[in-house]
Parts: C-alpha cells; structure tokens; sequence
C-alpha cells in the first residue's frame, strides 16, 4: 500500500512560497525613497522617555521630589520668611495656620475696601507655612542662584552640529535642564562659597512663602507669628479671642524668626521688620523714591545755580575792577598839562 502524502503540509509549503514570491514582488515593484530622505540625518534616539528625563540623583527617591519642590518654592516666591519651630504639636501648627490665613484674609479685605488693586491683594490663599529640610533648601538654594537653566538650554548643541564629535552623547536628552541633572549639580557645586542664607539653615526651618511682596501682609504675619511691640503688637484679646487660645500662644512661642529672602536679596529680623514697616506698602515705597529722586534733582539745580551765579558774579566784580582801575589814568591826563 502506497504511503499518504500529507496534503495540509504541501499545501502550507506551496503557500509559503507564494507568499515569498508575493514578498519579492512587492518589494521589487517598491519605489526607492528620495535621495533627500535618503542623506537626511537620523533623528536622536532617546534614551529615556520625554516624561521622563534623566538625572543625577534617582527621580524615584523623595529627597530629589523634596529638592525639586523646594527649587520651584525659591523660584516662584520673591518673599519667604525663615522661622525655627521647636517640637510644635498638630493642633498648635492647626492653631497658628488658622490665626495666619485670617490675619492675611483681614489684609485681603482691608486693601481691597482701599480700592487697592495691585500685586498685594488676594494673598490670603496662595501664601502658606510650612516645614522643610535645612541640607535639602541649602541644596536647591545654590541650584537657583548659581545655575541658570535658560542659558544651559541656549548652550544645548544638536547631535548632528559639526562641532558634536562622533563620540559625544545624544545632547537632547544629556543636557536636560531641569533641577535635577547633572549639570544643575555641577553649577552649584562649582561655586564654594558659601551663601548668606546658609548661615540661617540650621535646626528645624519652617518657610512662609508670598508670591508677591506686599509690606502689609508681611507686617500681618509677623504681628501673627513674631509679634514684637510696639511696632508689630500681637492682636488683643477683644478684637481676636481665638489668638489667645493656650494651643495658638504655645505655637507662637516656639516659632522663632531667623530672616527673610525678599527679591533675591537676604534680611535680618531688622531688615525683615523693617520692610514690613514701609508706611503704605509698596505705593508708599514708590512715593518716597519719587520724592528721593525730585529732592535730588532739585539739589542738582540748586548747586548749578549756585556755580552759575558765582561765575557771572566774579566776572561782574573783576569789569568793575578794571573799568576802576582806568579813570585814574584819563583824569591824570589833564592835571598834568595845566600844571605846563
């Protein structure tokens, strides 16, 4: 009996041949690309998701989120006030938060009854106490002083510049220009010397950060928080019995203020005091300079007039003198020939 011929297979193989051919075809009867595709240069394979870009320290861990936290605080807060809080419990910190937004709100109200529009208004909601790290802000301190991500962006250079060697890295996702990277962390690395704030990061460090610099609302905070008489008096009990809570005056007192960043530049408590002191917050600021800069030029003219009018008066003194000194000499004239 003559063997079976498995039909199935022959006919997978006689498929697959066809489909070979088909395959051949199809690609024989493909047209090539463009000679520009075909010279253009690759694009940068990336080595990390574009969500995701790389950095010195493992995103993952929560110091770097903390770091990155505290940069962007730094970076978007032109007024932070530095206190140090000692073993404060949950309800103090609930008390002394509860006594901070309404002292702020009442600040809200009170400019906005003023007809007072401006960057100080509002703040009430966005400024907020909270505690940090002293190492981790140091960290990002010098991050945001020393390292300017524009400019690291600006020296970015593309993989296919000729002035990339055939052995340099992808640029695009080796130079990201985020906090983390590595060159934020040699920027601030590379410069030893040490910060003024720095001197102020020791202990456990409560922030309260503004978006806006307004002198009333620091001065509200500080009455809150610091208070100090007779400039900065704590609220009376008449007009704000909840402050005087034993919950709020144990929080108040183991609050301690260390300074303040205002505009990039670092103040004492005095400094600090007195910028919440400004009569009229930043309007009043303005009004002064102004005032500063018209007194000043007003000096300016007075002393120019003053130097002018020297110079006309000397001249004047010295023709008078000559125009003296000449009659003498025309009058002698004729006395000498009647005397012949």
């Amino acid at each position: 009996m003559p063997p079976r011929i498995p039909l199935q297979r022959t006919y997978n193989h006689i498929a697959l041949a066809r489909s070979g051919y088909a395959t051949v075809t199809a690609s024989a009867t493909t047209p090539a690309p463009p000679l520009a595709q075909q010279t253009q240069a690759a694009s940068p394979i990336r080595r990390h998701p574009a969500n995701q870009p790389p950095s010195y320290k493992p995103p993952e861990f929560r110091k770097s989120q903390l770091h990155r936290q505290y940069t962007s605080l730094l970076r978007s807060s032109p007024l932070v006030l530095l206190f140090q809080h000692n073993n404060l419990r949950a309800t103090e910190w609930a008390g002394v938060r509860r006594e901070l937004h309404r002292a702020l709100h009442a600040v809200d109200v009170e400019l906005g009854l003023a007809g007072d529009e401006g960057t100080g208004t509002g703040l009430a909601d966005s400024a907020r106490i909270q505690v940090l790290q002293a190492g981790l802000l140091g960290s990002a301190l010098r991050v945001v002083e020393f390292w300017d991500p524009a400019g690291a962006a600006a020296e970015t250079v593309h993989p296919t510049d000729p002035r990339t060697s055939s052995s340099a890295p992808v640029a695009l996702d080796e130079q990201p220009t985020h906090g983390l990277s590595r060159a934020a962390h040699d920027a601030a690395k590379a410069r030893r010397s040490r910060l003024e704030l720095e001197v102020l990061l020791s202990g456990p460090v409560a922030a309260l950060a503004f978006p806006a610099v307004s002198p009333q609302h620091l001065k509200a905070a500080l009455c809150t928080l610091a208070p100090h008489a007779p400039d900065f008096p704590a609220p009376r009990r008449r007009v704000n019995p909840d402050y005087h809570d034993p919950s709020v005056i144990s929080g108040v007192s183991k609050l301690m203020l260390l300074g303040a960043r205002v505009e990039g530049s670092v103040f004492d408590q005095a400094g600090t005091r007195w910028v919440g002191g400004i009569p009229g917050g930043l309007e009043g600021l303005r009004g002064q300079l102004v005032a500063m800069l018209q007194g000043f030029g007003a000096q300016v003219t007075t002393a120019l007039e003053g130097a002018t009018r020297s110079v006309y008066f000397t001249l004047e003194g010295r023709k008078m003198q000559m125009e003296d000194e000449g009659k003498p000499k025309e009058d002698a004239a004729p006395a000498t020939e009647e005397a012949k």
